[in-house]
């Protein structure tokens, strides 16, 4: 049963008028050195992860809204709006001169947001005196933000200049387009970043539409890490996010679900470039499922490091100049992908067959223990390395929240740690499927003088 808290609060009058007013707090869980609390007036979900090295402190605040929540016609909503709750509040604002990046910026704080597939998360590292400020800061701007369309019509522009960027880069198109192949009616397949004319075209009251349905405390965790006193903390969250309601209505579920491939797809993409590229993909389950653990080590495997397959493979032999792997888990399934940029003269077809028979080996030859433990070891220590500083912890919090729960990162070396030789012979075998794989070449196009 949940400990109930009592914190009696003086609430900021730039959120709310009332005075006095009670804000219960129940304490969840405590679990590898972090508690887990829920604000009982909103249903808000807090972590506290105490660490004294340093008088440093993050705080994040993760909203469980992506590009997956989105749809044809308002790709990239999500990217949009994350850039619109920079441009102010009443509270935070040019006019009185206090903009949020100026604010911050004073007081030492290193902030910044993104958004991917699954989660919108805002964050600040700043000195631990500080992090009223930052709680304060995210409490106005969750439901306080200007959606003003001059601020849309220039972060549009803004929006539309990283898209260029991105645009010449053939790795990142390449990418792009082997998740709009694999994916054909799951959300996954379209870009964070949307397409180009659903951000240009957006109106600002799809923006406000899209605030208004998904920022809300009951969609979203605070998360602080650092140099703080927990009960100092809970009492700011409480002072500051307590007044703020929940969502009026439900927040909209995502009940798309992709159907499994039948059958291999393949396209070229021609651009102008230096070196051809080969990506392939194969759908793998969700970030929950149980095969994730070997899933994790399996990629580390073929390209953690030069004595790696996939380096022995393709890199030693002068078939590419570069490969790499990654088993990308989410809320819903998603994709294992191996890319490599091919050696200049080299055929993809050629790069492509020496991929598949480094896949085909390990369908048949166990790993290695040696080899299993230097991809655990890997693991392991990256998240040894992550745990040794605030904002490391914050961000795996963050990524573990928004595709399952905090606990998966608590338990990520567990996990890795019991994987075996035969976890990763199954995995592969169950996967790595021909009638599962999708594959995009990238070949260079000469451009026209």
């Amino acid at each position: 049963m949940a400990e109930v808290w009592a914190v009696y609060v003086m609430i900021s009058p730039d959120l709310d008028k009332r005075k006095g007013v009670p804000f219960l707090y129940s304490k969840i869980l405590e679990y590898e050195g972090i508690t887990e609390y829920k604000l009982d007036s909103n249903d808000l979900k807090i972590l506290l992860c105490e660490q004294r090295a340093a008088p440093v402190v993050a705080f994040m605040v993760v909203y469980r809204v992506g590009s997956r929540n989105e749809a044809v016609g308002h790709t990239g909503a999500t990217h949009l709006l994350e850039h619109m709750l920079f441009k102010g509040t009443p509270t935070y604002n040019k006019r009185r001169g206090t903009q949020i990046a100026a604010v911050l910026q004073k007081h030492g704080a290193v902030f910044n947001a993104d958004t991917w597939l699954d989660r919108t998360r805002y964050f600040e590292m700043l000195p631990s005196d500080q992090l009223e400020l930052a709680v304060h800061l995210e409490a106005d701007r969750m439901r306080n933000s200007f959606i003003a369309d001059e601020d849309r019509q220039l972060e549009m522009t803004v929006v539309r200049n990283e898209m260029e960027r991105g645009e010449n880069d053939p790795g990142r198109i390449l990418d792009e387009r082997i998740w709009a192949a694999a994916f054909r009616e799951h959300p996954y397949h379209h870009p964070t970043i949307g397409w180009r004319t659903d951000v240009e075209g957006m109106p600002t009251a799809r923006l406000k539409e899209f605030y208004d349905t998904y920022y809300h405390p009951n969609n979203a965790t605070a998360i602080v890490v650092g140099d703080f006193d927990s009960n100092e903390a809970l009492e700011l969250i409480a002072r500051h996010f307590g007044p703020i309601p929940p969502s009026p209505h439900q927040i909209p579920p995502m009940y798309t679900v992709e159907p499994p491939q039948q059958g291999e797809i393949r396209f070229v993409l021609r651009r102008a470039g230096q070196l051809g590229l080969v990506e392939m993909a194969w759908h793998i389950p969700e970030a929950t499922h149980s095969d994730s653990g070997a899933l994790a080590v399996l990629d580390h495997i073929l390209s953690a490091g030069v004595t790696s397959r996939l380096y022995q493979g393709l890199v030693e032999t002068q078939l590419s100049v570069d490969v790499g792997a990654q088993a990308y888990q989410f809320t819903d399934p998603g994709l294992f992908t191996i890319d490599l940029t091919l050696a200049p003269g080299i055929d993809h077809a050629a790069a492509e067959k020496a991929v598949i028979e480094v896949i085909e080996r390990l369908k048949t030859e166990p790993v290695s223990e040696k080899e299993l433990q230097k991809a655990r070891n890997l693991i392991t220590t990256q998240m040894i390395f992550l745990r040794d500083s605030p904002f490391g912890v914050v961000n795996v919090l963050g990524e573990s929240e928004a595709v399952s729960d905090w606990k998966l990162y608590a338990d990520l070396p567990r996990m890795v740690t019991a994987v075996t030789a035969e976890d990763v012979l199954r995995v592969v075998n169950t996967y790595f499927d021909d009638d599962n794989r999708t594959v995009g070449y990238f070949i260079p196009k000469e451009e026209q003088s």
